[in-house]
């Protein structure tokens, strides 16, 4: 049994499994046959964010891209001229790149430093590719908890980060909410840099885990699935016919 596995995390998987997952997810975004396989894409992240344990960002993820889906049938249908190319080419880009985003999600929220780290060293890849990612992966989380704290501190003050805010108080949301922002986010690389280098990070020898980094079953049907489902496009785009 694979190691990491937590009540909120009941799907545990292997960080090179997870790359590969994404690396999978690319190519079919990039060969999609149509906007259903697209659709269909989304559905298996969705699910496969669910088994992880990300239930409410899964189930957000796929509501949200169903209704960009309406809407990009409902341009298609009803539009016509030179906005229904400019609305046509962003949803195009759009549809390619949301899939990505969501599962990179998922792969970050749910991949430990250290487990990537492990899982790195197994396949001997070169520190100046793993550093930076592992910075990224701590990185990212540091700057949505600040975030959190800006946004709740600046309610006190009656200033939204929405964009109804930014179009009615532009100085006073970009001076209160952005500002610090970029100033957290920066303190946050210099301390996380530091952080990584005191712990060793940068240590040629062997790192050692606590958690077992090895493929199981849950990683051998994960592969299959996205597979599966990447030479079912494939065959959509008519490469076996």
């Amino acid at each position: 049994m694979n190691g990491g596995t937590s009540p909120r995390q009941r799907l545990w998987l292997d960080p090179r499994t997870k790359i590969l997952l994404l690396l999978l997810c690319i190519l079919s975004a990039m060969m999609a046959p149509s906007l259903y396989y697209e659709l269909g894409l989304v559905v298996l992240i969705g699910l496969f964010g669910a088994c992880c344990g990300k239930w409410k960002y899964a189930w957000k993820g796929a509501a949200f891209y169903g209704l960009i889906v309406l809407l990009t049938f409902w341009i298609m249908d009803t539009m016509t001229g030179t906005w229904r190319t400019m609305f046509i080419a962003f949803l195009g880009l759009f549809h390619k790149v949301y899939p990505c985003g969501m599962l990179s999600g998922i792969v970050i929220s749910t991949t430990k430093v250290s487990e990537f780290l492990s899982a790195m060293n197994r396949v001997h890849a070169p520190k100046n590719l793993v550093i930076p990612l592992a910075v990224m992966l701590r990185y990212i989380p540091t700057i949505q908890e600040d975030w959190r704290f800006i946004k709740d501190a600046m309610r006190l003050r009656d200033v939204s980060p929405s964009l109804k805010g930014l179009l009615t108080h532009p100085g006073m949301t970009v001076e209160c909410i952005y500002v610090p922002l970029m100033m957290a986010a920066s303190k946050a690389a210099d301390e996380l840099s530091i952080a990584s280098i005191t712990r060793g990070i940068e240590n040629p020898k062997p790192r050692t885990c606590l958690v077992q980094i090895r493929m199981g079953p849950a990683d051998v049907l994960a592969i299959l699935c996205f597979g599966a489902f990447f030479a079912a496009g494939l065959y959509g785009k008519g490469v076996f016919g």
